[in-house]
């Protein structure tokens, strides 16, 4: 939930136009560990009375519905139904290779990173490979309880790809640029992508890292 409401009102209050897109369409169902995060959190909490943000959240469109390049940038959001709804989601890998191929910029946080495993470059070779990425890290997983219950260890599938894997201190904002995609480790690094966005440069960076962040909403 904190992946959603802390980018939507960043981009809101930009004045962007925001389209929620889902793999179904449809009502978007939350990951139920968010519950202790709304109960903590103003901005979880102001975007569950928000009329406009739950219209989006409960009718998406589905991906698939949109072009490349009608949009700026795309954002992938995390929770753990992200790596069984994004892995291998033929839809979502070609409008994500479409951004890439216009050079337009990725965004992606904590488990939403599983949407890139599959995309491809021109060339056919992944795009995750030789990358400088982040996502949920190993040990997130452990102290969260879950890794018995995920497909498999997001961490351990980037690097068993060739991305070029980095993480920060657990559950503080940990952020990676590498050319046009942006990748935060976790949902407390969802701030810092959204702002990385929103400021995105004409010619894209290599290899930026803002790590070890707590953020406040």
């Amino acid at each position: 939930m904190e992946e959603l409401a802390v980018p939507y009102y960043l981009f809101k209050e930009a004045g962007a136009q925001i389209t929620l897109a889902s793999p179904k369409g449809g009502e978007v169902p939350l990951d139920p560990r968010s519950e202790s995060i709304i109960v903590s959190n103003s901005t979880t909490k102001r975007f569950l009375k928000d009329q406009e943000g739950m219209h989006l959240l409960n009718h998406s469109v589905q991906v698939g519905a949109q072009h490349a390049e009608d949009f700026n940038f795309v954002l992938l959001l995390g929770g753990h139904g992200s790596m069984w709804d994004f892995v291998d989601n033929p839809t979502l890998k070609t409008l994500l290779e479409h951004f890439n191929q216009r050079h337009q910029w990725i965004g992606a946080v904590g488990h939403g990173v599983a949407g890139l495993l599959s995309v491809t470059n021109r060339m056919g070779a992944l795009l995750a490979k030789n990358r400088q990425l982040t996502a949920s890290s190993n040990s997130e997983e452990q102290i969260l309880g879950s890794t018995q219950l995920i497909p498999f260890l997001l961490e351990s599938k980037l690097i068993e790809l060739g991305a070029a894997y980095t993480k920060g201190t657990d559950f503080l904002s940990h952020v990676i640029v590498d050319g046009t995609i942006i990748t935060g480790q976790n949902s407390a690094s969802a701030k810092a992508v959204a702002k990385g966005l929103l400021s995105t440069p004409k010619e894209s960076p290599r290899h930026i890292v803002q790590s070890g962040l707590p953020v406040n909403n």
